[in-house]
């Protein structure tokens, strides 16, 4: 079985709020879950509303490119 035609992939979704903390203020960290998608049925990226460890409460996850 080829990998380019396996419908569901492995994604990373990273926290929007702790990326804008490290561009102008200094953050403890990045919250990143891992999970997996569907690329057949969820083809543009996706976002999901997470908890992050980092800012202590749940914010919008966005999915990252490898």
């Amino acid at each position: 079985m080829a990998k380019g035609k396996e419908a569901r992939i492995v994604i990373i979704l990273e926290c929007t709020n702790c990326v804008r903390k490290t561009e102008n203020q200094k953050s403890t960290g990045i919250s990143r879950y891992i999970t997996q998608k569907n690329r057949h049925n969820t083809p543009s990226r996706l976002e999901l509303k997470k908890f992050c460890s980092y800012c202590y409460k749940h914010t919008i996850h966005v999915e990252i490119k490898k």
